[in-house]
């Protein structure tokens, strides 16, 4: 089923299209690439997601993606720190060819795919089900800039990995961990924002708490406070 929004004065294209079902979104991605010449910008946190539902997914993507490669085009992939050494995610860009690059960040927005800056997928649902096709020139370059901007401030990862900068022995991680602490997050909140377990996040906050000296959870918002690693730039 597809739900199409209002139509625009010069074309019978719907600015808006509400998919429904995963073969109906894939579809409608791969029609989309297939058309592509330019530019493929994508932004992939974790998913909740078993190893072989996400093998079969990047099966799925690798074929449009070398396409795309082939024509000449170009690949750019955001992903959450916690997938930068993913086996299953280094293999998908080791059996590319062409010119792709991917970067990461500690926190990231949802998925987002955005075909030679004209044509945008977003998440409508939280489980996959539904998207939106957006060809609204308006939004898609607002969506466009949002990635340029996470891009920039995004660690390299392929073709060449890049170390994470650290200030004064806070890791970027850290610094991320820390915002969301003194923002009141609880720690399931700060794993899932993050893209990693709840045992991971706490293994953080405990390695946070030991550089910064601190003996308690009260403590350690006022050290975070005090130590002014908020006010650092990333």
């Amino acid at each position: 089923m597809a739900v199409e929004g209002h139509h625009t004065a010069a074309s019978a294209t719907p600015t808006l299209t509400l998919l429904s079902g995963k073969e109906r979104i894939n579809e409608a991605i791969t029609e989309t690439m297939a058309a592509a010449s330019r530019e493929l910008l994508t932004i992939q946190p974790r998913a909740k997601l078993t190893r072989e539902r996400v093998e079969a997914a990047y099966a799925v993507a690798t074929d449009r993606d070398q396409a795309l490669l082939n024509r000449g085009g170009r690949i750019r992939t955001l992903y959450q720190h916690t997938l930068r050494h993913s086996p299953t995610t280094v293999a998908h860009h080791e059996r590319l060819r062409g010119d792709i690059e991917a970067r990461a960040l500690d926190e990231i927005t949802d998925r987002l795919i955005i075909v030679d800056r004209d044509v945008a997928f977003v998440p409508a649902d939280g489980n996959g089900d539904l998207a939106l096709e957006i060809r609204h020139p308006a939004i898609v370059g607002y969506l466009a800039t949002t990635f340029d901007r996470l891009w920039r401030l995004a660690t390299p990862v392929f073709p060449e990995a890049a170390p994470q900068p650290s200030h004064n022995g806070i890791t970027p991680r850290q610094r991320a961990i820390a915002t969301l602490l003194t923002e009141g997050h609880t720690d399931a909140v700060i794993a899932d924002r993050l893209g990693m377990n709840i045992r991971t996040a706490r293994v953080h906050i405990a390695k946070l708490a030991a550089t910064l000296g601190s003996q308690s959870r009260a403590q350690l918002g006022y050290l975070i406070g005090q130590s002014g690693i908020l006010d650092q730039e990333r």
